[in-house]
């Protein structure tokens, strides 16, 4: 980098005035707090997680130190600022799905719409048709537990629980029905992917490892590894 793109010692020190003054209003939300879930306290925790990313930044442009701070990262997790009490939810639903057999997921949808003449196929019967079908006649849980009946591999699947202070209006987001979640406003998060299992196993193979026989498994490590697989990630 070069000496004119540096910040000036001058912006070093108003990010580090910034920092004292973010320290000052999370130690004040903090003694004020209201539960365990206070939104002020909240607000002054990403105000202060902010200031020290700042400050840890033009530090290291201007001198190339660094600071002590650990600034929290979006697969830290996202701390909550919603309401303490919401009034209403939202719950989202991601489930990614291969299609690993497809004249399978088209004999399937074909069963249907011999059966349900609003079942139709609108475009070549292909998979894209077969999928309308088979959503239509089917309830998404009964397709994620039947997966392998219709020709598909499950991939990773997240489920999340965002407060609201109010019930939208009627047609209020179906133009955009996922754009209008804030992550802050997330209250539980449940994860489900293959890489849990396999760092259950990476686990459980290092506890192997110290093992004198190679043999034995701590009741700790038995109690992470399910936890893994059943994907329970609070937000």
């Amino acid at each position: 980098m070069s000496d004119a793109a540096l910040p000036t010692v001058a912006e070093v020190r108003a990010a580090a005035e910034a920092v004292k003054a973010a320290l000052d209003r999370h130690l004040a939300a903090v003694e004020r707090r209201i539960g365990d879930e206070d939104p002020d306290v909240y607000a002054a925790f990403n105000e202060l997680a902010a200031a020290a990313e700042e400050y840890d930044e033009l530090l290291y442009d201007r001198y190339d130190e660094v600071t002590p701070f650990e600034i929290p990262t979006p697969e830290d997790g996202v701390p909550y600022t919603g309401p303490a009490e919401p009034a209403a939810f939202s719950v989202l639903i991601r489930r990614d799905y291969a299609v690993v057999e497809p004249a399978r997921l088209i004999a399937q949808a074909e069963r249907v719409a011999a059966h349900d003449r609003d079942a139709e196929f609108v475009h070549d019967g292909g998979t894209a048709d077969a999928l309308g079908v088979l959503f239509g006649e089917y309830e998404p849980d009964e397709i994620a537990s039947r997966f392998k009946d219709f020709g598909l591999e499950e991939g990773d699947s997240t489920l999340w629980i965002a407060a609201s202070e109010e019930m939208a209006e009627p047609g209020e987001w179906l133009g955009s029905p996922f754009g209008h979640i804030d992550p802050q406003d997330v209250l539980h998060r449940f994860d489900v992917s293959s890489v849990f299992d396999e760092e259950a196993d990476d686990f459980d193979e290092a506890d192997g490892d110290g093992d004198r026989d190679g043999e034995s498994e701590s009741e700790d490590g038995e109690s992470e590894g399910r936890a893994a697989e059943q994907g329970l990630t609070p937000a």
